[in-house]
């Protein structure tokens, strides 16, 4: 029975293909696959197509957890560094989170983290706390306008910073970023949120280019006194960048 179960061929549930190596008994298999790796698992398993490839993309049809040190989960309980590469794949490639979220529609990850070992290495060698605050995966404060999640363009930020800088095209529509059109005065309106979630009026204009360089103005200080109160707490490049912050009109 060892013997002639040797050899055999299935396909797992992901669409690999395996082949047994090894047969010792029924609870203890040896599968290769067709990526070279070998899984240890059970005849059972084997038959039903249950064996999992570390190699399968199972998050949004590109994303493997690979071979190596780091973990899905420790005591039942989801590691901080795959909920975050998780997530971060899901805003990448998930059509439900695209429909909620269309400015996240041209963005990707680079083909390095599609393995989450390789991510997790970068997670735990980058990741940092500031008191209690909780901290994002930032793409696009190091590089201004970037669209790829990648070793070289992320940072993490505490949620403070990430709020300051983020845009939100979509309650604006055409207008100038922090600039509101006020129909009951027909003039522009300029606003700016300080380093505490503040709201700050900054006064009511003719035109809304007015308006917005006295936002621009405002939020770049504002930007600058938030980062000096972290400097020492966060990375120094990441310091380096948000003090010398620009805000264009075409934010």
């Amino acid at each position: 029975m060892k013997a002639s179960r040797i050899g055999k061929v299935n396909t797992n549930n992901y669409g690999s293909e395996m082949v047994i190596e090894e047969y010792h008994s029924a609870m203890d298999v040896i599968v290769m696959f067709d990526t070279g790796n070998l899984v240890r698992t059970t005849y059972e398993r084997f038959k039903n197509g249950s064996v999992r490839n570390p190699y399968d993309p199972t998050v949004c049809e590109v994303g493997f957890i690979g071979e190596g040190i780091h973990k899905a989960s420790k005591n039942g309980k989801l590691t901080r560094a795959y909920v975050t590469w998780n997530s971060m794949l899901n805003r990448a490639y998930s059509k439900k989170y695209h429909d909620r979220n269309p400015s996240y529609k041209d963005v990707t990850v680079c083909r390095e983290w599609w393995n989450f070992q390789n991510f997790a290495e970068w997670f735990y060698n980058n990741y940092y706390k500031v008191d209690n605050e909780p901290m994002s995966i930032d793409k696009d404060i190091l590089v201004k306008g970037n669209k790829i999640y990648s070793p070289d363009t992320c940072v993490f930020v505490p949620e403070r910073i990430n709020s300051l800088v983020v845009k939100c095209n979509g309650s604006r529509g055409k207008l100038p970023v922090g600039v509101t059109f006020n129909k009951g005065n027909n003039k522009y309106q300029a606003q700016c949120a300080n380093g505490k979630g503040e709201v700050i009026p900054l006064g009511h204009f003719d035109t809304s280019e007015e308006a917005f360089f006295i936002y621009k103005e405002c939020k770049e200080n504002v930007i600058k006194e938030v980062a000096d109160e972290y400097k020492g707490k966060i990375p120094e490049r990441l310091h380096l960048t948000l003090i010398n912050w620009k805000i264009e009109i075409d934010d």
